[in-house]
């Protein structure tokens, strides 16, 4: 299974814009759906993005209209660019594979990244 890497966590402002990269091993990127999730300290692992390998996409309620989710195939990246940020966007990110073809469920992503953390103050 691909392994993915994110990077591009840090600390913003409540309003700040911040860009997530996550970076996948391997030349079967493109065969894979890719997500975003998020885990804050004693919270649910929560659905953020998902991207399919056609470039369809699908975003949690919370961050609709301000998160954005992108691929570059050639490069094996998928980013998530996060505006209009919030306290409660506070979290790790983790970036996942997926064979699915429009994966909708966390158990249908098969391999995660360690995270990165955002941190966002008011």
């Amino acid at each position: 299974q691909v392994q993915p890497v994110e990077s591009g966590g840090g600390l913003e402002q409540a309003g700040g814009s911040l860009r997530l990269s996550c970076a996948a091993s391997g030349r079967t990127f493109s065969n894979y759906a890719m997500g975003w999730f998020r885990q804050a300290p004693g919270k649910e692992r929560e659905f953020v993005a998902a991207i399919s390998r056609s470039g369809r996409t699908n975003y949690g309620d919370s961050v609709k209209g301000r998160f954005t989710i992108s691929r570059d195939n050639a490069k094996n990246t998928v980013n998530l660019q996060m505006n209009s940020l919030k306290p409660e966007d506070t979290a790790v990110y983790y970036c996942a594979t997926s064979l699915s073809l429009f994966p909708t469920s966390v158990f249908e992503f098969g391999s995660w990244g360690q995270g990165t953390q955002v941190t966002v103050s008011s």
